[in-house]
């Protein structure tokens, strides 16, 4: 009888140990908050020749509830959308991508606004070109740092 007990009760830690584990994980993973889809103008010579779609996502701070974050969305949005269209991060290869770091990092100033030391990082996960082909050629220039209209 004392023998099964301690199997039972070998064989339930033995499981319970993997699931707390992906519990803790999966716990760890959803730490972030996912900006919808914000266009992104690109600039050629002051005039929008183009626009990128991006997907940023802030990863929170750990022990943070990411439910009350997720629904400051819109908040982040918008900071995201005013940030584009004050600021160009048109790429200095192309017009179909946007300057990744620089538009994380500015970005990041801004979610840090919003969310105080909740955020731990701001990443870009995606990016979409409204147009691929009948862009202008790449001039190469210095980017210019306010849209002008």
């Amino acid at each position: 009888m004392l023998r099964r007990q301690v199997l039972i009760a070998s064989l339930a830690a033995a499981y319970a140990a993997p699931a707390l584990a992906a519990e803790e994980k999966l716990a760890a993973i959803a730490q972030y908050v996912d900006v919808t889809p914000v266009a992104v103008p690109i600039l050629a010579d002051g005039r929008i020749v183009n626009y990128v779609f991006v997907v940023m996502r802030v990863q929170l701070m750990p022990g943070v509830d990411p439910a009350r974050w997720r629904a400051k969305e819109p908040y982040f949005r918008d900071a995201l959308a005013r940030l584009c269209n004050r600021i160009s991060f048109t790429s200095p290869k192309d017009y179909v991508s946007v300057d990744a770091p620089r538009l994380a990092a500015a970005f990041y100033r801004e979610a840090a606004a919003i969310g105080g030391r909740s955020v731990k990082a701001v990443t870009l996960m995606s990016q979409t070109p409204k147009q691929r082909l009948g862009l202008p050629p790449r001039v190469p220039r210095p980017p210019r740092a306010e849209i002008q209209p």
